[in-house]
């Protein structure tokens, strides 16, 4: 897919896409191959959590008049939002993806911190969300607020 060429794919194909990833049961293994070439290479320093809305329709005007049983929603500010999360891990000086884990988006982003980080971290750095969690980690693992 080239994007300066092409526009980006809608909601409903990247959820399609998801799906089959899913399906046969892809996404850790694609995660698991580049996280294997990465620590080999010995690129892991800190990590950087963040997530991201996925946003979906909401609407029951479908086939089945049912929303998608694993989206919820929640507020961001003043906003409503319907749809999923995507919890990112990053390492924090190369600069590439190494933990995603999705979740409904009623799912707070502190919950899903364990899940992103890979164990060898010597600093994680996160937003608001993740406030309150560094108490349960032991040295050398904390938290620091950017």
């Amino acid at each position: 897919m080239d994007l300066g060429r092409a526009p980006a794919p809608d909601e409903t194909t990247i959820l399609n896409f998801r799906h089959v990833l899913e399906r046969h049961d892809l996404c850790a293994a694609m995660l698991d191959a580049v996280n294997h070439y990465l620590a080999d290479r010995g690129i892991r320093i800190g990590t950087i959590v963040d997530v991201t809305i996925i946003h979906a329709p909401s609407s029951t005007k479908n086939a089945t008049s049912t929303r998608d049983p694993e989206m919820h929603q929640t507020r961001k500010g003043n906003q409503w939002y319907f749809g999923m999360k995507a919890h990112i891990g990053v390492d924090s000086k190369e600069d590439h993806i190494h933990s995603v884990r999705s979740t409904a988006a009623s799912v707070a982003d502190k919950h899903m911190l364990p899940d992103l980080l890979h164990g060898q971290e010597h600093k994680v750095w996160g937003d608001g969300g993740y406030q309150g969690r560094e108490r349960r980690f032991a040295p050398p693992r904390r938290m620091r607020r950017t």
